[in-house]
């Protein structure tokens, strides 16, 4: 019965996964087969990798670099079970890694294994190894299809799922009680309850969380846009920034800073300083990832908070938003055995989506997983992630395979930004969209 229950509670949370994403996606192509060596590496000789890991949280330079994983780390553990393999490895903030990426690909110094969002740009300039030249079936295989079909272009896989998170709405249940509430789950109560809030907390608590920085501005897009029926792109899948339901979106959302609903800098106040400021009490709601239980535990708060969906707009269905980050090849033609530097590669790869390592991992930091080894021990270890499949249901994907996802991101973010200090939003979104057609 036991081992059942198991396979149920995989199968479910593969079925969830499977619905999650973008409609329009290409089918995942079948598995790669992996890259064999030619010959032995010879004796004494050693690969040294360039790893680039993004800084995800609190504890992810301790789980890398310091004593994370039960007294040691990834690095010394791995160069101990992987003699002849070598990890130079940087853990770099949010805020800093594409400058740090693209000055090393401007020096010719790319890193080897690069974990970051977006991969159509490096892969489309022809930077990228494609997958199947490193990556060992049996790993492939157990990744969740539809995170693969997110980084796919014209039939080619670029790329793997480092980890995911889901968003959706957290709320300090015993502060909407104190104020006499219900949780929102449209604009217009929104806009209710955070005025009930203001109200009776006399301005000390803010209602709601709203991050446009260059960290997370494009999320603060997708909330209110596909909460207002529209998205980054159409129906058919073309770019669609300026859209009408996109204005009236953004247009929504800086009309809740005017009013003091929110954070008082959404420009400069990224989405951890909400999350300490919910931690602390001084906010009610905010739009989170699922590992704001974890972090909000790790700084010491004591929060009574519950889940929601994200509000929409009267009318229209709200999505939670599906944010898959990723881990990537670049190619080195100055490397004098390739055979034997891919294998290197896929060896780093196997280690880390070793249930043994990656489930601590996943665990630590309060993501989701993007393996389906790592599903049955993730539910016994923390059950609270079984209310999580409800929200993987109706959750979308950034359209980060199009080639120019990283010039909308960074433009939707400017848009946000220069509408903060007074811009037009219509007239900034219909820049970006010219640049896009041009």
């Amino acid at each position: 019965m036991k081992k059942l229950l198991s396979l149920l509670l995989a199968l479910v949370m593969i079925f969830a996964l499977t619905a999650c994403g973008q409609s329009a996606a290409p089918a995942a192509p079948a598995a790669p087969a992996a890259s064999e060596p030619e010959a032995e590496e010879p004796a004494g000789d050693e690969i040294t990798l360039d790893v680039i890991i993004c800084q995800y949280g609190p504890n992810t330079n301790e789980w890398f670099l310091g004593s994370g994983m039960n007294g040691t780390n990834f690095v010394d553990k791995f160069e101990a079970e992987n003699p002849g393999v070598k990890l130079n490895l940087d853990v770099v903030s949010w805020n800093d890694v594409y400058t740090e990426v693209d000055t090393r690909i401007a020096n010719n110094n790319a890193p080897d294994i690069l974990n970051i969002d977006v991969f159509a740009n490096y892969a489309n300039e022809g930077l990228l190894m494609p997958v199947k030249d490193y990556c060992p079936d049996e790993l492939f295989g157990d990744f969740f299809p539809q995170f693969i079909e997110q980084s796919v272009i014209d039939g080619t896989v670029w790329a793997v799922p480092d980890l995911a998170s889901a968003r959706a709405l957290f709320y300090n249940v015993d502060m909407l009680e104190e104020v006499g509430v219900e949780v929102p789950t449209t604009w217009a109560e929104l806009e209710d309850v955070s005025q009930a809030i203001i109200d009776f907390y006399d301005g000390e608590v803010y209602p709601w969380g709203i991050d446009m920085t260059t960290d997370e501005g494009q999320a603060a897009f997708a909330y209110y846009t596909w909460g207002n029926g529209g998205g980054f792109v159409d129906a058919d899948g073309n770019w669609a920034v300026n859209s009408a339901e996109n204005v009236e979106g953004i247009q929504f959302a800086l009309g809740l800073i005017e009013k003091g609903y929110t954070n008082p800098n959404p420009a400069t106040q990224t989405r951890y300083d909400l999350q300490d400021m919910f931690a602390a009490g001084k906010m009610a709601m905010v739009i989170a990832p699922n590992q704001l239980p974890t972090y909000v535990a790790d700084k010491g708060g004591n929060i009574n908070m519950a889940t929601a969906g994200i509000p929409a707009n009267e009318g229209k269905t709200g999505s939670s938003v599906g944010v898959m980050d990723r881990v990537m090849a670049f190619k080195d033609e100055s490397a004098p055995d390739q055979a034997a530097r891919n294998e290197a590669i896929g060896k780093f790869l196997t280690f880390f989506y070793n249930p043994e390592n990656y489930v601590g991992w996943v665990s630590m930091e309060g993501f989701l997983p993007a393996v389906n080894s790592a599903v049955e021990a993730l539910v016994a270890s923390d059950p609270s992630f079984g209310a999580w499949l409800d929200v993987l249901g109706s959750c979308q994907f950034y359209p980060a395979a199009k080639a120019e996802w990283d010039q909308v991101k960074q433009g939707v973010i400017a848009a946000e930004q220069n509408a903060l200090t007074g811009a037009d939003i219509q007239a900034e979104l219909d820049a970006l969209q010219a640049e896009l057609a041009g």
